[in-house]
Parts: C-alpha cells; structure tokens; sequence
C-alpha cells in the first residue's frame, strides 16, 4: 500500500458493535451504483462537483462575525492535502463518494503531542479521502466509537471515529451514515424515472432504424428469374450508393417507388419533463446543465443544491480537525465560494466601490477580481477612505464636543451676568 500504510491500525480488544436505536447491525456496504449508468444523472452530478470544487477551504477563527484567516500548518495542509491530489481534486474526490454512497470518509494524518499543561497538539500533514468497500462502526470497552474499514484490496483499518472526517448526505433514517435505514443511498424512486426515460430512448432509437430499413419498391416491368432479379436489385442498390446528386437514373425495365419517411419520434416536451424529472432529484435545473443560466438562475441553484452541501462539509472538517478546545476559541474550516466570477462587470464594480472605502478589499484583490494578475509591488497594500472613523471613535468624538459646547454656554452665560 505504500504511503497508505500509515492509516492502518488494529481493531481494539475487548470491542463490540457499536449500539443503535434502529436495531440494525452498524455495517454498511456500499453497492448500487447502477443509476449512475444514466448520462443525465452524471451531468447533473458533476454540476454540483464542479462548483463545490471551487470552493476555497481556510482556516479562520472567528471572534462575534469578524472572520480571520489564520496561516499556520493547517491551512497548508489545506492547500497542499496530500502528495497525490490537489485541494480541488480532493474536493472534487470527495464530492464524487458524498453523491454516489451518500457517505465520504476523509481520513486526516497528524503527529500529536502534549504540553506541559497536558493539553493535546496536532501537526496535520495530509487528508486522504478514502472509497472504502465496508464500513463497521465497533465500540471498545471503554466507550469509545471507533470505524473499521475494509477496501477491494483486501486491506483493512481501525480508526477512532473522532479521528475520522465523515460527511453524510440524505442523514435521517440511521444512527451512523446518510441514506436509509441501512446506511445506503435509497435510489428506488428515482431508477423508475430513469427507466422511462431509457424506454423512451429506445423507442426513438427503434423508430428510425425502422424507418430507414426499407427504401421503396421496384416493380419490374417484364418476368424475371430469380438469379436475374437478385442482380437487378444489386444493380440498383449500388446506383443507390453511388448517387451523389440526389437523381437516380432508370430504364423502361423497372419503376422504383419510394417509401415516405414520417418518422414518429417523441415529441420535445415530453423527452424535457422526463429530463427535469431526473435533475429534480439533486436540484439541477437545466439551464445550470447546459450553461446556458442567467445570475438569477445560478443563486437560486446555489442556495437550493450547492450551500446546504458546503455547510456540511465545512462543519464536518470543523468537528474532526480541532479538538474541542480550539473549536471554543473560534478555530474553523470554512469552505469559501468564488461567488464573484459569475458577477458581471458592472456588479463586479459596485461590490469594489463598496468595499474599497472601509479597507475591506487588498489591491492585489481587486485587479483578481477583475481577471488581472496580482503584482508584487501591491503585495499586502490596502487602501481606505478617511471619511469613515470607527464607531468607537466618533462616539468619544461627539462626547468630546458635547463638553466643550457646555462649557461654552457656561462661559456666555457669565458674561451676561457680569453686564
């Protein structure tokens, strides 16, 4: 297994199955992937794939609604996850085994240690998203949850389960994994859909090589034989072929009548209900299919498809990847979209010239926006307008000037009196 090597581990003694209030064993077998046979359901799919892989992972720690990146082994890890993927195909990947089984596993590798307050410390160094064949949830004497899996291999691994980034997709019916009761994704709806639509593409592909089958009649005009008769009509056959003009040239000795074509096909509407039927199942619409999607179009299918998905696997990254006393002081994995290239070039303006007097944009941030490269000399160069103060600030500024407007009336009113 090589560099996977590291990811392997004993089950416990003294372990169990782990308890659920379902009844069923905590085993799960991943299997049934024949709808994914259907291009629709690729396509619609891989939509959802695509702009999830854009996402951008970060470590922030949050502080109220003030959001800091913070640069430190993590996010490197992050941006480099391990020797073999990049941050988007190990989004990608992951994306691809959370639709397909309705469960993903990323396993995370780590050297930890404790300090001299007995506090635990992780150093990550990769995270490995993993297609396991079974998965078993066991339970050691002590109560901890630990996750065996088995891969097509022949391989095998015990892993905590806290140690185990586990993103579930359709989680209601079972304890441990997204999908049904068994822990599987319940595909049986949506296979009859796609065996309509099978049906109805097999009918059209029937109905034209029917039509096709035969050309016309030839009617001869005098009494053949057999043996002359077959080689009249492959004498025809091949003027047929050969014919580049679309004319066909005869004699008195025959009359060739040609089969009208009226091919019945179905008809569009019906071929695009059955093809938005199967999209529903994920949210697609078709113009996000075809690319052909307006901004309007393109936020409703982000917050109906894409940003419950991205909320998820931000929050699973969060839970597994800090311990919970990171996580109290504001550490989290937030998976940022790149909202901004679907903007068109006026939007793009107005979201700058918003942003730009309150220092919230870099100038490097604003030539990427608008597709230009970043240049070195802007590294780290930030630009406000000095027309806004902090509210802070302008409190004590108005105090400061309530004072001095009392202690002016004061002044007058003294003079008054000693007139």
């Amino acid at each position: 297994m090589g560099i996977f090597d590291k990811l392997f581990h004993r089950t416990p003694k003294g372990s169990k199955w782990a308890p659920t209030l379902s009844g069923y064993m905590p085993l799960f077998s991943y299997y049934g992937d024949n709808i994914y046979a259907s291009d629709v359901v690729q396509q619609a799919l891989k939509c959802i794939v695509d702009e999830i892989s854009k996402t951008v992972p970060t470590h922030i720690r949050k502080k109220g609604s003030d959001e800091t990146p913070v640069a430190d082994t993590l996010q490197t890890v992050l941006n480099n996850p391990n020797p073999l993927m990049t941050t988007s195909e190990m989004i990608e990947k992951t994306c691809w085994l959370l639709l397909l089984n309705f469960n993903a596993f990323v396993i995370p590798t780590y050297y930890s240690w404790l300090d001299s307050e007995g506090t635990e410390h992780r150093r990550y160094k990769a995270l490995w998203p993993i297609q396991p064949t079974q998965v078993d949830f066991i339970e050691d004497a002590s109560g901890r949850i630990y996750v065996h899996f088995m891969f097509a291999t022949g391989w095998d691994t015990t892993i905590p389960y806290d140690d185990v980034i586990h993103i579930k997709y359709n989680y209601a019916l079972n304890e441990y994994m997204g999908g049904d009761r068994m822990g599987q994704p319940n595909n049986n709806a949506i296979l009859k859909t796609l065996e309509l639509n099978a049906d109805l593409l097999n009918g059209v592909a029937k109905a034209m090589k029917a039509s096709y089958a035969v050309n016309g009649t030839v009617k001869y005009n005098t009494m053949l034989d057999d043996g002359t008769m077959e080689r009249n009509i492959r004498e025809l056959e091949k003027k047929l072929e050969n014919s580049q003009s679309g004319f066909l040239p005869m004699d008195l000795k025959y009359d060739f009548t040609p089969f009208p074509r009226n091919t019945q096909l179905v008809d569009e509407s019906t071929l695009k209900f059955v093809d938005e039927k199967i999209l529903r199942n994920w949210g697609v619409p078709l113009p996000i299919l075809v690319g052909d999607f307006t901004k309007a179009q393109y936020e409703a299918f982000y917050q109906k498809s894409l940003e419950k998905l991205i909320l998820n696997i931000s929050q699973a990254f969060t839970k597994k990847l800090f311990t919970e006393r990171e996580r109290a002081f504001g550490n989290e994995v937030k998976f940022y979209p790149k909202e901004l290239i679907f903007m068109t070039t006026d939007q793009k303006i107005s979201i700058v010239n918003l942003l730009s007097p309150t220092g919230s944009l870099y100038e490097n941030e604003k030539r990427v926006i608008f597709g230009f490269t970043p240049l070195p000399e802007l590294e780290g160069v930030r630009y406000m307008s000095l027309n806004w103060v902090s509210v802070d600030i302008a409190q004590q500024y108005q105090l400061s000037k309530a004072k001095a407007g009392d202690m002016d009336v004061e002044v007058i009113d003294e003079t008054k009196e000693d007139i």
